[in-house]
């Protein structure tokens, strides 16, 4: 029997980059490829992973570069291990080509992919690109960067533009339907509180301020806390008798299109990632970017985000106008109709299905190989 042509895709270390690399796995699988994702050694990985029994995940050592002595000899010592390890693996699985998401995880495979003559392939998210791409963008033969992005480092003819990969399963569902899944009001409105896969300590203190007067408003409130929290919701109240709104504290959520289909509003940090899953949802929001982002790279996610009327961005030094803000927006039906209006009409710019395209048209020689675009 003919052996499956497979890829291997490195998108491990936190949610923004595992995430898209199960999407493109899930429609590479369907397409009749084996994938193979490399994840870091994580909780994070582990816990997302776990619900997607039918891929094959390989851990791999990897850490993030930093210029004290002790992390930078962890740095190289795990970056040796990776390429040993990332060589063992290629030369058993011979993929059409190693793709990358970006993160610390990726360099040592892409040294063993460079060494093996196998194509990489890099997929950038962010509106300013990160270090690892930045670094390897002269030796890839695909660079996908988002629409309008240039890299100054990568080789003209090897740039795509292409959207945010996000999961078979994020879509918007009906409201009624996902906020039974929470056992949350059916009526009323739903204010969301995310901070990313790892959580947000500023927003969950923020969070926790505001519960009662949202609750008392009659907006109930749904916060994703992140699965090392140290905020302490113990003495917040849950529910308000009169109003009948309630609020839930979530370490973690599995099931991110339906949170983000019951919610009206959502008050998030600005990761790539998120803002692909907003947008695919069609869930309105007030963004606050993390201050010390490497490059900043939140800030320019939520400035497009805004641009495209998706939304508002206000940066953490004026928290202090957060809650007067998101009041005065999910108490506005005009005005949230109006951004998910303009959401709907950013959906054809995160579309990409040209990486699949390419990547399968490659694997299969129907295009000029990636291999002699390489060389």
């Amino acid at each position: 029997m003919k052996k499956k042509k497979s890829f291997i895709i490195a998108c491990g270390g936190t949610g923004g980059h595992l995430s898209p690399g199960i999407a493109l796995a899930q429609r590479l699988t369907a397409r009749g490829y084996h994938c193979t994702l490399l994840l870091s050694r994580k909780k994070i990985d582990s816990r997302l992973s776990e619900k997607y029994t039918d891929l094959d995940f390989v851990r791999i050592s990897g850490c993030a570069f930093g210029l004290k002595p002790i992390k930078l000899i962890k740095f190289f010592y795990n970056l040796v291990l990776s390429v040993f390890a990332s060589l063992f693996l290629f030369l058993r699985r011979r993929p059409a080509a190693f793709v990358s998401f970006g993160g610390f995880l990726t360099i040592g495979s892409a040294i063993a992919s460079k060494l093996l003559f196998i194509p990489v392939v890099l997929h950038e998210a962010n509106r300013v690109p990160g270090k690892s791409v930045r670094f390897m963008s002269g030796m890839a033969a695909r660079v996908y960067l988002p629409p309008g992005v240039r890299l100054s480092g990568a080789r003209r003819f090897a740039t795509r533009s292409a959207g945010f990969p996000v999961r078979e399963e994020m879509r918007a569902l009906d409201k009624a339907a996902s906020r039974q899944k929470f056992e949350l009001p059916q009526t009323g409105k739903l204010l969301m509180v995310f901070g990313g896969s790892q959580g947000a300590h500023r927003l969950n203190e923020w969070a926790k301020s505001i519960v009662p007067e949202m609750l008392g408003l009659g907006v109930s409130m749904m916060v994703i806390t992140g699965p090392e929290q140290k905020t302490d919701f113990s003495q917040v109240p849950t529910k308000n008798e009169e109003t009948g709104a309630c609020a839930k504290f979530i370490p973690f959520c599995d099931d991110m299109a339906s949170a983000l289909s019951a919610a009206d509003l959502i008050v998030s940090r600005a990761g790539a990632g998120s803002l692909a899953e907003f947008v695919a949802c069609c869930a309105p929001a007030v963004l606050v970017p993390y201050p010390l982002a490497a490059d900043n790279h939140q800030l320019a996610n939520a400035e497009f985000f805004r641009e495209k009327g998706a939304g508002v961005l206000i940066e953490e030094k004026n928290l202090d106008t957060l809650t007067p803000e998101v009041k005065a927006i999910i108490l506005d039906d005009e005005l949230l109709g109006r951004f998910r209006d303009n959401i709907r009409r950013m959906q054809r710019e995160f579309d990409w299905s040209n990486v699949v395209n390419d990547l399968v048209n490659f694997a299969e020689g129907r295009s000029r190989t990636l291999k002699s675009e390489q060389a």
